[in-house]
C-alpha cells in the first residue's frame, strides 16, 4: 500500500498543470498519479491541430516526472472510500493519500453500434492510429460536425484524404455559430473537397460483399473503409458517484474545486464550477480551463485558498481559417455579428437579457482579454453599442 500526500487520478493536462502547482507550494510532499493511459501527459489540442501540420511529436509531452511525481501509467481506479482517504485500483493495489484530485475528463460519446472500423477520437493512440490510416488511399467517414469533428475532417482533407462528414445539424457548429455561419462554414468545407451531407447522422455500419456500408438516419448508403465518431464526450463521473460526491452535470465543485468531501478536489472537464462572470455553473471541456483550472485545483490542495474565477476561452483551427472564443456561446442566443469581411474575419457577441453572454473571435486574435471584460460589463448592450468595440 502506498501512501501519497496528494494523491490526483486522471493523466491528462490538468493532472500536469496540478502537479507542478503543488510542487510549486509544497517541495517535499509526496504527489502521485494514477493515468488509464499507457502515455504520460501530454498536451491534447495538437492531436487535432499542430500534430497535423508538421509540428513533431516530442513537443506535446509535459514531463512531470521533473518535478518528482510518481506515475502509475495503465490503471484504472475501481472503487475510493473517502472517509478511509484511500483507493484501490484494477490491478488490486490500494493507494492512500491526505488530499485527493479527482481529474478524471471524460469518454467519447459512442455511437449504437459497435465496429473496430470505428475510431472515438480522444487520445494519443487514438491519433497514431488515425494518421497511419491517413498515409493510405482510403476513405474516411467523420460523424459529428462539432468540434473534434470539424478539427479532424479539416486535418484529414489536408493530406490528401477523400473525406465524408456526416452532419445531424443544419451546419458545422450549428450549436455553437449563428445559424448563417454555420451554413457557410458547410459550404466552405465542401470547397475544400469534404463531402458534407448536413440533417443526416450515422445509423448503421455493415459488411456487405466485402465492403464496409455506411447507413444513414435519411436510409442513403455509401461505401467507406474507416469511421471517425467526433460526438462529444461524457464526463467521466462514475468513481465520484460510487463516492457518493455531489454530482450534476460533472462533479460539483465550490470556488476553491473542492467537492462535497473536503478532503477530494476535482477539476478540468469532469467539473462543474460555478462562473461569477457569467453567474452560472459551468463545465468546460477545453484546453485553458484544464491548465488553469489544474493549477487553481494543485494550488488549493496545497493550503492555498485560491478562487477560480477564470473565465476560459477556447479555440480552433479549421483548414485557412481560426478563432478564439470566450464565454457562453449558444446559437440559441440573440447574436450581433460584426464583420469586416462576411464569414472571414469579425466578432459575434452572443447576448441575453441586454448582456454580452459569449464572443466568438473569427480570424481575430489577441481580443481574448478585451472580450472577457466586455462579458464582466452589466451592459445594457445593442447592436449599436457593440459595432467597433472589439
Amino acid at each position: 500500500m502506498a501512501h501519497f500526500n496528494y494523491l490526483i487520478v486522471g493523466g491528462g493536462m490538468t493532472a500536469d498543470a496540478a502537479a507542478r502547482s503543488i510542487r510549486a507550494v509544497d517541495a517535499p510532499g509526496a504527489i502521485g498519479v494514477i493515468a488509464a493511459e499507457p502515455d504520460p501527459p501530454y498536451n491534447r489540442p495538437p492531436l487535432s491541430k499542430g500534430l497535423w501540420k508538421g509540428e513533431a511529436e516530442d513537443t506535446i509531452w509535459r514531463k512531470p516526472e521533473l518535478v518528482g511525481v510518481t506515475l502509475q501509467l495503465g490503471r484504472r481506479v475501481v472503487s475510493l472510500d473517502p472517509r478511509g482517504k484511500r483507493l484501490s485500483d484494477d490491478r488490486g493495489t490500494m493507494h492512500t493519500f491526505d488530499r485527493l484530485l479527482l481529474a478524471t475528463g471524460g469518454a467519447p460519446r459512442r455511437l449504437p453500434f459497435e465496429s473496430d472500423q470505428i475510431i472515438y477520437f480522444r487520445t494519443l493512440a487514438d491519433y497514431r492510429r488515425l494518421r497511419t490510416l491517413a498515409s493510405q488511399p482510403l476513405r474516411f467517414t467523420v460523424v459529428g460536425g462539432g468540434f473534434i469533428g470539424s478539427e479532424v475532417a479539416a486535418a484529414l482533407r489536408m493530406q490528401g484524404c477523400e473525406v465524408v462528414m456526416l452532419v445531424p445539424e443544419a451546419g458545422l457548429g450549428a450549436r455553437v455559430f449563428p445559424a448563417e455561419l454555420s451554413r457557410f462554414l458547410a459550404d466552405y468545407y465542401r470547397q475544400k473537397g469534404v463531402e458534407v451531407h448536413t440533417g443526416e447522422g450515422m445509423a448503421g455500419l455493415e459488411k456487405r460483399a466485402g465492403k464496409t456500408v455506411v447507413r444513414t438516419t435519411t436510409q442513403k448508403e455509401f461505401g467507406t473503409d474507416v469511421v471517425v465518431a467526433g460526438l462529444g464526450i461524457l464526463p467521466s463521473v462514475e468513481l465520484a458517484e460510487q463516492a457518493g460526491l455531489q454530482v450534476e452535470n460533472g462533479i460539483v465543485v465550490d470556488e476553491h474545486c473542492r467537492t462535497s468531501h473536503p478532503s477530494i478536489f476535482a477539476a478540468g472537464d469532469v467539473a462543474s464550477f460555478h462562473n461569477p462572470a457569467l453567474d452560472t455553473r459551468m463545465r468546460v471541456e477545453h484546453e485553458d480551463n484544464a491548465n488553469t483550472m489544474g493549477k487553481v485545483a494543485g494550488e488549493n490542495m496545497a493550503g492555498q485558498a485560491t478562487p477560480y474565477n477564470h473565465l476560459p476561452f477556447f479555440y480552433s483551427d479549421l483548414f485557412d481559417l481560426g478563432y478564439e472564443a470566450v464565454g457562453d456561446l449558444d446559437a440559441r442566443q440573440d447574436t450581433f455579428a460584426d464583420w469586416k469581411e462576411p464569414f472571414r474575419e469579425g466578432v459575434v457577441y452572443y447576448l441575453k437579457g441586454g448582456r454580452v453572454r459569449g464572443v466568438l473571435l473569427w480570424n481575430t486574435f489577441g481580443k481574448v482579454d478585451a472580450a472577457r471584460a466586455l462579458i464582466a460589463q452589466p451592459g445594457p448592450f445593442n447592436a449599436g453599442s457593440l459595432k467597433g468595440r472589439i
